[in-house]
């Protein structure tokens, strides 16, 4: 009967442990089928619809094969050429990167969520998989799925080179499971650098790392939508040409629908090339030859393609060409605002904003990962597309990232110095500065409203003198010689909270200056507050005397003084 009531710990077994390494092979291998039955779909969807087929469905389905280990970057050959020389096609369309580091990122993680019900297990006990054990299961699995796809497919028109295959997409698989892995273990920043040396990892825990890492971000998406803006521009301007260049190449419905698919998935290369050619080197445009703002060089092979149609290829440098510098500029603005965001906050107190040094450094590390962020997606955007003219296509990767990390270290750096110096500006109105200045003489004191008192008549203005407004203010943010400063903007409010002596100094709660403000507040009543009679010389109310007390007649009574 103990042994049925009382749970002790519980510990997997090796059988137990065997089963979720299996489980995740599993699920490795249903996400590699996910990933290929859509395409599968998709393509026999085109060849049933299509209304002279080519081939058979042996061969449709070969070609999702192939187009499948092409999203995952591997090259294509293609046999059937004029010169009997095989061309190989390595342009991957982004688009359909997304679909297998989805579908492993997915798998990943619920292998390592173990979501399984507890009606199947004796007391609920969920076999959950190790991070190590998740991340080879699903790898191993979507691997296995790879091989038998590279195999199927090699016999069809399109197959995919072994070398190629076996490098990327083992690469993809690993880069999906392990952003899943990670997203289950509850995205834990020390584990992504647990094998780097004690120095790297020290540096990344630093905040300015993870600014540096935001604003990078933020820069990349800055100039992608930036290129995608100029590559719509572009195919808007060349709207002629592109729609003649579509209606060219396919003359049914079904081929159409397959031309606008696969322009829809060049889309992501596209913006790439847009924010390359907005940084200054531009792309190829087949051996020799580039296209830049400054015009094109040598003799450009174009394939007959509507993208390719929209490119501006045969125009000369125009300052229409050149407006495009705009894309990185907003960008370095843009990783210079993400930078000061944190260094200096709105309304910060110098003493807590970053020192000139720490934003630099944080400003320069966002570039030179933006730049290093961009040779990645231009590596990716580009590709051979042939042999000979067609051999290079797309951005050059290490051009386009120098050139990304020249723009946003160069203007991003200053940019985000200038907006350090505008958010910690001295924020005290000109006319307290103006009045502050003023109170030393006696032109200024006569007219002072507030902390000022009046020359002559014996009141407590001319004993306790003006107060000096330009040594502090309420609200305390950037006061001149105020160490401590409260939590409200001078501009906005006047009246601290708080711990007074923490919140404006000792200057606020000074007896002359709490006897001036009380006159002054006094005197601001005017004739409604005082029985129709301002008065002239008033005595705060601790030293109020009773005759002066009677002579206020039945008029409303003086507000209490502050404490």
């Amino acid at each position: 009967m103990t042994q049925v009531t009382h749970r002790g710990t519980w510990l997997p077994s090796a059988q137990s442990r065997s089963s979720a390494q299996a489980a995740c092979f599993v699920r490795g291998v249903i996400a590699a089928g996910l990933g290929l039955g859509s395409l599968a779909v998709l393509v026999m969807v085109l060849w049933i619809s299509s209304p002279y087929p080519d081939s058979g469905p042996g061969e449709a389905l070969r070609v999702a094969a192939g187009l499948w280990l092409l999203a995952h970057g591997a090259d294509l050959v293609r046999y059937d050429t004029l010169s009997g020389v095989p061309a190989p096609v390595g342009l991957t369309p982004m688009l359909l990167v997304a679909l297998p580091v989805w579908l492993t990122h997915r798998a990943a993680r619920h292998a390592m969520d173990g979501d399984g019900d507890a009606e199947g297990d004796v007391g609920g006990d969920v076999v959950v998989s190790s991070v190590g054990g998740a991340f080879f299961g699903v790898v191993a699995g979507y691997v296995a799925v790879g091989a038998a796809a590279l195999l199927y497919a090699y016999g069809g028109p399109l197959p995919a080179s072994a070398v190629s295959a076996a490098l990327h997409v083992p690469l993809v698989a690993a880069a999906g499971a392990a952003g899943g892995v990670w997203t289950a273990d509850g995205r834990p920043r020390g584990s992504l650098l647990g094998w780097a040396p004690r120095g790297v990892r020290e540096a990344a825990a630093r905040p300015r790392f993870r600014v540096a890492l935001r604003a990078a971000g933020a820069g990349v998406v800055a100039l992608v939508g930036g290129g995608a803006v100029l590559a719509l521009a572009s195919l808007v301007w060349h709207a002629g040409a592109a729609h003649g260049a579509f209606f060219q190449l396919a003359g049914d419905w079904p081929g159409r629908l397959a031309v606008a698919l696969l322009v829809l998935a060049l889309a992501p290369n596209a913006a790439v090339w847009g924010a390359a050619y907005g940084l200054g080197p531009g792309f190829a445009l087949g051996a020799g030859a580039t296209a830049t703002p400054l015009g094109v060089v040598g003799t450009p092979a174009l394939p007959h393609f509507p993208l390719v149609a929209a490119l501006p290829v045969g125009e000369g440098a125009t300052p229409v060409h050149w407006a495009t510098s705009a894309v990185p500029v907003v960008a370095a603005v843009v990783v210079a605002w993400f930078t000061v965001r944190t260094a200096a906050p709105p309304f910060a107190l110098r003493e807590e904003a970053w020192s000139l040094r720490e934003t630099a450094v944080a400003a320069t590390l966002a570039g030179v990962a933006c730049g290093m962020a961009m040779a990645v997606l231009a590596a990716l955007a580009g590709g051979p597309l042939g042999v000979g003219a067609l051999s290079e296509f797309g951005p050059v990767w290490w051009r386009t990232g120098a050139a990304a990390g020249v723009w946003t270290v160069t203007l991003g750096v200053p940019a985000a110095l200038t907006l350090r110096a505008w958010r910690l500006r001295d924020r005290t109105p000109r006319r307290w500065r103006t009045r502050g200045a003023e109170g030393g003489g006696g032109g200024g004191a006569e007219r002072g409203r507030w902390w000022f008192g009046r020359k002559g008549g014996g009141g407590v203005g001319a004993t306790a003198g003006p107060v000096d407004v330009a040594a502090w203010r309420p609200g305390g943010r950037g006061a001149v010689g105020d160490d401590v400063s409260g939590p409200y903007d001078s501009e906005a409010d006047f009246l601290p909270i708080g711990d007074p002596a923490a919140t404006v100094g000792v200057d606020w709660h000074d007896s002359g200056a709490r006897e001036v403000r009380w006159a002054a507040l006094k005197e601001a009543s005017g004739d409604s507050s005082f029985g129709g009679r301002p008065s002239k010389s008033v005595v705060p109310p601790e030293e109020e005397s009773p005759d002066a007390t009677a002579s206020a007649g039945d008029g409303p009574a003086a507000p209490e003084e502050p404490r």
